[in-house]
């Protein structure tokens, strides 16, 4: 089943690298850009750098369970999340709170916390 979500071209990939907003965390790097659209697209990335096909699916796994668990509206963006080394043996909650600090700095979540 295919999702209507996910960033699969490569042009798409390559537009939201050169032209995007880039922000480190402690954890990922996560690119972003706005699209045209009124959903966003997000792509989670773990390369060979991150470890074994365990420790890759794991690293996505988390990024996306972290990303789902994050309160935030659907504003046309697309979203390229790539894990860093530094994601491994890590629980969901603190890759939860590196992507929302990524998040805030790039202005698509707001700075005060939501209760």
């Amino acid at each position: 089943m295919l999702r209507n979500n996910v960033l699969r071209k490569t042009e798409d990939f390559n537009r939201v690298y050169n032209r995007g907003k880039k922000v480190h965390s402690k954890y990922v790097v996560v690119f972003c850009l706005k699209n045209d659209m009124k959903t966003d697209r997000i792509s989670y990335i773990a390369s060979k750098k991150v470890g074994n096909s365990v420790r890759r699916n794991r690293a996505r796994r988390l990024m996306r369970e972290s990303m789902r668990l994050i309160p935030r509206e659907q504003s046309g963006h697309d979203f390229v999340l790539v894990a860093k080394n530094s994601i491994n043996d890590r629980k969901c909650a603190d890759v939860k709170k590196s992507i929302e600090s990524a998040l805030k700095k790039l202005r698509i979540i707001d700075n005060e916390e939501k209760k």
